[in-house]
């Protein structure tokens, strides 16, 4: 099934056009990554997901819901959207009632409220920490608390807008288990990104944005090591597809372990000739 299906979507702000034609396919249980540099639409195409903004033209499907015809409220039990700044989604006084806030608005009984509150926070490695107050929460942590809170809602699909900005390593690797748990558990991950090398390493499939239209799509590993397309599109190649072409692999790698393996079997290799050429 297609989490999202856009047909020639035509969007303006009032002066000009911010999406120009856009007709896409995002399949579901994906982690799919939305590139392309600053006004190329990329936020603006994420908002259509979640009623926000509604087509000037053509038509949004998500999860076949036509959402010309649906209230934000009604779009959030299929799409949560988790902004850039997380200090701008949390105003609750603890983290158990930040995270019971939107299923609470739903109408939720409160014994689910607290099974998906509870769930919701162990699922971002938050749990037990249901009492704290939110901004005595880490940059990381408040980052996955407004994931939280969006995923307590029980959507299908998961938008997350420059999710590692102000994140360190540490913090960069716990959300990143969070997104990939949410695969696992076949949910739809859109990510949002400048950055090119998480992208590169785990995204499955990738849009690129610039000027308000897609220039392409397809799997990471192919659309972005292009260098005449990510050169075309103002983006930079991803490290790893910049090493694999000064060392001439034929294996486009996906990971630095992936790189690790190719030039440990150039070794192996060059290794056992100069043992049977001594």
């Amino acid at each position: 099934m297609l989490a999202v299906k856009a047909e020639d979507l035509w969007f303006s702000y009032g002066e000009g056009w911010a999406l120009k034609g856009v007709s896409l396919e995002i399949p579901e249980g994906e982690i799919v990554a939305v590139v392309g540099p600053n006004g190329s639409g990329k936020t603006t195409f994420a908002k259509h997901l979640i009623g926000l903004l509604k087509p000037t033209r053509g038509r949004v499907l998500v999860y076949g819901e036509d959402t010309r015809e649906k209230s934000v409220a009604e779009l959030s039990r299929l799409v949560g959207y988790v902004f850039q700044n997380p200090n701008h989604q949390i105003f609750s006084e603890t983290v158990y009632d930040e995270v019971a806030f939107g299923p609470r608005n739903l109408g939720f009984e409160e014994a689910r409220v607290k099974e998906l509150v509870e769930s919701s926070l162990k699922l971002v490695g938050l749990e037990g920490k249901g009492e704290e107050r939110p901004y005595m929460l880490s940059m990381g942590e408040k980052e996955r608390l407004a994931i939280a809170s969006v995923l307590a809602m029980d959507p299908r699909l998961l938008i997350l807008d420059e999710p590692t900005i102000g994140q360190d390593r540490s913090t960069m690797s716990k959300l990143i288990e969070v997104v990939k748990r949410l695969k696992g558990e076949g949910r739809t991950v859109l990510l949002i990104s400048h950055d090119i090398d998480l992208v590169y390493e785990h995204s499955d499939y990738v849009i690129v944005f610039k000027g308000g239209e897609v220039v392409s799509e397809g799997k990471v590993a192919e659309v972005l090591s292009d260098p005449e397309l990510t050169a075309k599109a103002s983006l930079s190649l991803p490290k790893l597809a910049e090493l694999a072409r000064l060392l001439g692999l034929d294996k486009l790698p996906s990971s630095v372990e992936d790189v690790v393996e190719v030039l440990l079997n150039e070794v192996r290799g060059i290794r056992k000739e100069e043992l049977a050429n001594p």
